[in-house]
């Protein structure tokens, strides 16, 4: 098992930087007062917390994205415009735009060692630490960073990458610090249309979707002229997890664990493909594709394809996560299509289990870091950190004051209603030319929920502004189910105790030896077998389902099994300061 740490080369290149400085297309050092907080053009009232000194002459620093970006647009949109105006900072950002979220083209940067200066790399962190390539921030935020360390506080602890090796190589982005969660983006998904026509039923178990999809395609074998889909999946590389596999534990009352389940009495960790019930998922969709109700193409169409027939407005059902498939339903509704859109249901196998998606992790998530490449970190910790304060935050979130939102008489951030209209109607030109949200992986945060000092929340997701964000379509849907957002239909935070392991997908591992080859060989086996099962005949199910547990086990499935329980353990003790056994 291989954890190198990059620390004595990353003190070594500090103490450089401190001498040479420049990184990327980089102006003179000499050092300015930070820019002014008052708020305005992007931060009004919202407080006053970036202490440091901070260079503002220009910078470029190069940037690589494993999250696709389609609405990237060079910093030339409102709030890209404003960030380099008050930093000096330009991203020279190129984003994955395959289908294997960043992870190919990550590891040919650890075998290269060609890195950019920053980097978000999702899940393939541990492939650049382990090739040295990646720079512990701890004494970056500590010395230049205040308002990092003030959002993550008493939580810093959870930004060191192992008991072994306790530097903080990134920092959490993708979710907000005190996160709360007040509308759901995944469930399985039914047309506000297909609801409205049967008078809004329970959607509950599988047996109610299933129901709902049958009843309403046999009234309307076509849509617009085209065969309608009661269901179609997106299987395309890495996202069979998301719309296949991972709803297999959600529709059984386990938490999103990655690949895993996690026994919280015990940490003991499984392949949750190997629960009993999950095997009872699968053999559903196997009826639902023996019963004509899925989609023949799930397994072959691409993601494009995949959203095209989602654009189409054919499809009826979805198991998706709403990002997974918000272009398609954006043309929808820029199309006026809006009855066309999708509601979420926390659906499970059979009433015994509940939803567990919002079952909380804590403070931890995919993040950016800072490479070795970079020749002045110092510079780069301050725009991240400039980036994290409540003027950036805000920036970020809600766009330029007199542009995107209004301040009125009692000191709140109002939308207009056009544009609001616009970003629920026409979000994708909208955030091209504004850059609204495009910048929320460029610093910490706060989750939504969180107010800052004025007395306004950081982000625009509040309850309040969800509804004004809801077509009338969807709206009618949710008055029907007597809910105000999605979430109201879903299991909330409160029910569920908090994952003392925090985010798995987030857990560093071995990423080499042993582990590597037997993950790889059981992922392979994954991609194969649950395909082969879920379209098999009826009458085979069984035999190849119960084959496929005995591959992985032949592949290794049990020695991976196992270090993967100490490697949970371990963090469990790092994360709660518990003697874990």
């Amino acid at each position: 098992m291989r954890w190198r740490s990059p620390k004595m080369f990353a003190a070594l290149l500090l103490a450089t930087t401190l001498l040479i400085g420049g990184c990327g297309n980089s102006g003179s050092n000499n050092h300015s007062q930070a820019p002014d907080n008052t708020g305005n053009n992007g931060g009004t009232n919202a407080g006053q917390n970036t202490e440091n000194t901070m260079d503002t002459s220009p910078m470029t620093f190069t940037f690589f994205g494993a999250d696709a970006s389609p609405n990237w647009n060079n910093m030339q949109d409102d709030v890209g415009k404003l960030i380099t105006e008050k930093t000096g900072v330009t991203i020279n950002a190129e984003y994955d735009v395959g289908s294997g979220g960043g992870d190919q083209k990550v590891a040919m940067m650890a075998a290269s060692g060609e890195v950019p200066d920053i980097i978000f790399a999702k899940g393939s962190l541990s492939k650049l630490v382990d090739a040295g390539l990646i720079i512990d921030l701890t004494d970056l935020i500590d010395q230049h960073a205040p308002n990092i360390k003030k959002i993550f506080s008493e939580n810093m602890n959870r930004l060191k990458y192992s008991n072994e090796d306790q530097a903080i190589y990134e920092l959490p982005t993708n979710v907000g610090v005190d996160q709360q969660y007040f509308d759901a983006g995944g469930g399985f998904e039914i047309q506000q249309r297909v609801l409205k026509e049967l008078g809004y039923p329970q959607v509950r178990t599988v047996q109610d979707f299933e129901n709902v999809l049958k009843q309403y395609v046999e009234k309307h074998p076509t849509t617009d002229g085209q065969p309608t889909i009661p269901l179609t999946l997106n299987a395309d590389d890495w996202r069979i997890m998301i719309s296949v596999t991972n709803p297999a534990f959600l529709a059984t009352g386990a938490p999103d664990d990655g690949e895993y389940y996690v026994n919280p009495e015990t940490y003991e960790a499984m392949l949750h493909y190997k629960r009993p019930e999950e095997k009872e998922y699968f053999r559903w969709l196997n009826h639902m594709y023996n019963e004509g109700l899925l989609d023949k193409d799930t397994f072959v169409q691409k993601d494009d394809q995949y959203k095209a027939k989602i654009a189409s407005g054919r499809v009826l059902g979805l198991i998706d996560q709403e990002w997974g498939y918000q272009d398609a339903e954006n043309a929808l509704k820029t199309a006026g299509k809006d009855e066309y859109t999708y509601a979420h249901f926390p659906v499970t196998l059979t009433e015994e289990y509940e939803d567990h998606s919002f079952q909380s992790a804590g403070v931890d998530g995919y993040g950016i870091a800072i490479t070795t490449a970079c020749k002045d970190p110092v510079r780069a910790i301050q725009f991240l950190d400039w980036m994290s304060s409540d003027e950036g935050q805000v920036l970020r979130n809600w766009g330029i004051e007199g542009k995107h939102y209004t301040v009125d008489g009692n000191g709140l951030r109002v939308i207009p209603t056009e544009i609001q209209e616009r970003k629920t109607n026409d979000s994708t030109n909208f955030t091209k030319e504004s850059g609204v949200g495009l910048y929320l992986t460029f610093g910490a945060r706060y989750g939504d929920g969180v107010k800052d000092p004025s007395g306004n929340y950081y982000t625009t997701s509040f309850p309040e502004q969800i509804v004004a964000g809801y077509t009338a379509a969807e709206k009618e849907t949710l008055g029907a189910y007597q809910a105000t957002t999605w979430k109201d239909l879903f299991p909330q935070e409160s029910d569920f105790p908090a994952k003392e392991w925090g985010a798995l997908y987030n857990m560093p591992v071995p990423t080499d030896g042993d582990y590597q080859v037997i993950y790889q060989k059981t992922q392979d086996i994954i991609r194969k077998k649950i395909p082969e099962a879920v379209l098999a005949k009826t009458t085979d199910f069984d035999k190849i389902y119960d084959g496929f547990l005995d591959d992985l086990d032949q592949a290794g499935a049990e020695k991976m099994e196992a270090e993967y329980t100490e490697l949970v353990k371990a963090r469990v003790a790092l994360f709660t300061g518990k003697d874990i056994q």
